[in-house]
């Protein structure tokens, strides 16, 4: 059964050739929602019966009506009612197997019911207008009387779409499946009130054009130009939120060029934009700002790669490579002879991109990860034609730990030279590095180089007790090992020995305690 029209099909804005066209991506559109409804019908139809029994108005709204005209099931329901949030949670607690009022100050309620064996997650909000007044950060909320009321105050109008419950009547009053089916991003209003109501709408249509390929419309880009400051307002989780989605979509770098044309980079990301003034040595034909979205892209290209250990998105690989090269504004330098130098632009890099991650409230594992590549990614142009030591190689691996599979990809897609003879050149050397670190890994543990003598077995040696001196000897015996690589026990103590006589504590007899 398709979804029924309230009213009338909207008619196709233009009387073109391109209205057959229109009229025909509409019809594959409500086809589409057949089949990505069709598993959840049955929940449908009986929450719209448990709020009409009530005497409440239920509809499906916003991203699942539109991913379902996508052909794509959402793995949440959203809902918007008539009912205030105390009589949502009275239903809701009798209707799942489980309810919860986390929402609830917004006018939502969720709640749990498994169905054939499946968890069924929905979320029920009260019809509701948010808004920010010039200095707060967090939306008012006031509860609105009528669907096409709560409707007219949504986001887009991709998103401003809704299927009445029980009786699948669709409601469009903003022609939102035309634009859907359009590829175009606009609001139900005016752009300029829709983000002065909730300035974060600013991100998500960045955001929307990362997920659905959407062509954002001028108006709306225009109104993002003017209002970018007012993304100041938001708190930095919810910008967070926006930007981590934005960067694991599909096509990233069609979202970040719109929040860098519309100044909202500058507001919320300003290292990003800030590359544009700075022309890399090593690709005269691109400013850094492009290399490094073509290094997103590539890196892109590297996840679910046949090796398996980085499967996309891969949220931590995406950021190394979008912001590995922040650091080469603060370091630039002009060379005599014309040349233009970033030296140690990798270190300062991994300090900015700390700052700016803790900013944006970004967490501690990642934040430490993506720091850590950007430290990283140039170790790997010191390797030459293969004369690094072994020693250099278990550094590398060790340095890298975990994250060393991301360094692969990363510093691979880093390579963006149109310079065919050179590319190779490069991707042969790192093909050679990884097969000396497969070779290592064979003959030693190199994932977990440990020294030869642990610290129990170092105060054995010396007859010291616990204390600094024993770290010290610690730290020297793990440089060996790197240097020599696996050690037997005898040579181990000999050189913890030969150590130990050029310490001071050795000589007066005192362990630094």
């Amino acid at each position: 059964m398709l979804p029924r029209p309230s009213a009338p099909p909207p008619a196709p804005r233009d009387a073109g050739p391109g209205a057959a066209v229109l009229a025909a991506a509409l019809e594959d559109a409500r086809r589409r929602a057949v089949g990505a409804l069709e598993p959840v019908m049955s929940v449908l139809v009986d929450l719209g019966r448990v709020f009409a029994g009530a005497g409440h108005d239920l509809s499906l709204v916003g991203g699942p009506v539109r991913d379902a005209f996508l052909g794509r099931r959402s793995a949440d329901l959203d809902f918007t009612t008539s009912a205030r949030p105390d009589v949502t949670a009275k239903l809701l607690r009798a209707w799942g197997d489980a309810y919860w009022e986390i929402g609830r100050e917004f006018g939502t309620i969720g709640a749990r019911r498994t169905v054939a064996g499946e968890d069924v997650v929905v979320e029920v909000t009260t019809y509701r207008a948010e808004s920010y007044d010039a200095s707060s950060r967090k939306p008012e909320v006031s509860y609105g009387d009528d669907l096409v009321g709560d409707l007219s105050r949504r986001d887009f109008t991709v998103n401003a779409m809704a299927l009445q419950l029980p009786s699948l009547d669709f409601v469009d009053p903003h022609d939102g499946l035309a634009d859907l089916a359009a590829g175009v991003l606009r609001t139900p209003g005016t752009p300029e009130q829709s983000f002065s109501d909730d300035p974060l709408r600013m991100m998500r249509a960045a955001r929307f054009a990362a997920q659905l390929s959407m062509r954002v419309a001028p108006e709306v880009v225009a109104a993002m130009t003017a209002m970018a400051e007012r993304i100041t307002i938001v708190s930095a989780e919810r910008v967070r939120t926006e930007l981590e989605k934005l960067l694991v979509a599909p096509d990233p770098v069609a979202g970040l060029r719109l929040l860098v044309d519309t100044g909202l980079a500058e507001q919320v990301l300003p290292e990003l934009p800030a590359l544009q003034l700075e022309i890399d040595e090593h690709h005269r034909h691109k400013d850094v700002y492009e290399h490094s979205l073509t290094v997103l892209e590539q890196a892109i290209g590297r996840e679910d790669g046949p090796d398996g250990e980085v499967p996309g998105p891969d949220l931590v690989l995406r950021l190394s490579a979008l912001l590995h090269d922040v650091g080469k504004p603060r370091t630039r330098r002009f060379e005599d002879g014309g040349g233009v130098s970033f030296h140690h632009h990798e270190v300062v890099g991994a300090k900015l991109v700390a700052k700016r991650m803790k900013a944006l409230r970004f967490d501690n594992d990642t934040t430490k990860a993506v720091a850590k590549l950007t430290e990283l990614h140039l170790r790997f142009h010191g390797y030459g034609d293969g004369e690094w030591t072994d020693s250099a190689v278990r550094r590398y691996v060790t340095d890298a730990g975990p994250l060393l599979p991301r360094l692969h990809k990363l510093t691979r897609s880093d390579c963006t030279t149109r310079n065919q003879r050179k590319a190779r050149r490069l991707e042969a050397a790192y093909d050679d590095l990884e097969v000396r670190i497969a070779r290592l890994r064979e003959q030693e543990e190199l994932d977990s180089v440990r020294p030869d003598l642990d610290g129990n077995a170092i105060m054995e040696v010396l007859g010291i007790g616990p204390s600094r001196v024993v770290g010290r000897a610690y730290q020297h015996l793990l440089a060996l090992r790197m240097d020599r690589g696996p050690l037997d026990r005898d040579t181990a103590v000999e050189e913890l020995h030969r150590w130990w006589a050029d310490q001071p504590e050795s000589q007066q007899g005192e362990t630094g305690a």
